[in-house]
């Protein structure tokens, strides 16, 4: 139904569009391919520009680089020493979590990782807690987690430290969005920062362009940027007792949440 609805929306909005004589809109919400494809079909009078698809979705677009961005994650902990991942995805609807979440899993398998442990939040803080115990569960050696926004990334942050994982216990945590507060986690935290405005005013000057040829395709890739900070760190061996004894404290304390 939320296809559906999006669908209905936004093809009123164009008609309004339509109506008061305006021959361009830029949709700056995340489509499916099936959807935005359809509206710019059946719109063809209207320049759709799009900024929230996936790749293969067959409109003109303008985005952020995802593979870029993700990618850079994954190579940032590779280079650190890391080896054993989990993925902290966003809810399986969301196209941009499935992008994020594709993009991890291409770096890791060119790096020949294969093995990383992937679950599904639903953006919130509260869902990064909750996921941080459940992948620190299933597979303890992990040190490092890869989160698809920085407000998860808060919330496993926040478990780490209820489960007093520092020194060689420590586990690397890199989140996405570079949101205003993000810097002011504890630790501050890496992740991957995107220039809106730039994005913005890329989208205008495109729209501009297509507006004057309606017949050319436009499909554009704007960088993204690693911010590095202090939630990842090179990784530090640990004995087999002290495996061992960290496995035995982890289920103790999932059994008790």
């Amino acid at each position: 139904m939320p296809e559906v609805a999006d669908y209905v929306s936004l093809q009123a909005r164009l008609n309004e569009f339509r109506a008061q004589n305006i021959r361009g809109a830029i949709i700056n919400l995340p489509l499916e391919a099936n959807i935005a494809e359809k509206l710019a079909s059946e719109n063809s009078d209207i320049c759709c520009l799009f900024l929230d698809i996936s790749p293969e979705t067959d409109v003109s677009c303008v985005r952020f680089d995802h593979l870029d961005g993700c990618g850079a994650c994954i190579r940032h902990l590779w280079d650190m020493g890391h080896r054993e991942f989990g993925l902290l995805a966003g809810p399986e609807s969301s196209v941009s979590a499935r992008m994020r979440l594709n993009s991890w899993r291409e770096t890791l398998h060119r790096h020949g990782v294969s093995n990383a442990v992937t679950v599904f939040g639903d953006w919130s803080a509260a869902s990064g807690w909750h996921n941080a115990f459940k992948l620190l569960h299933q597979y303890p050696k992990i040190s490092a987690i890869v989160v698809a926004n920085d407000q998860m990334a808060l919330g496993v942050l926040s478990a780490l430290a209820q489960l007093n994982r520092s020194g060689s216990w420590a586990v690397s945590v890199t989140g996405y969005d570079d949101t205003a507060d993000s810097l002011y986690f504890q630790p501050p935290l890496t992740t991957v920062a995107q220039d809106f405005n730039k994005l913005g005013k890329r989208a205008v000057e495109l729209l501009i362009k297509q507006m004057t040829d309606p017949q050319i395709r436009i499909r554009e890739l704007l960088p993204t940027r690693l911010v590095i900070r202090q939630s990842t760190w090179p990784i530090t061996g640990q004995t087999g007792n002290e495996q061992a004894q960290l496995i035995t404290e982890l289920k103790t304390l999932v059994e008790k949440l």
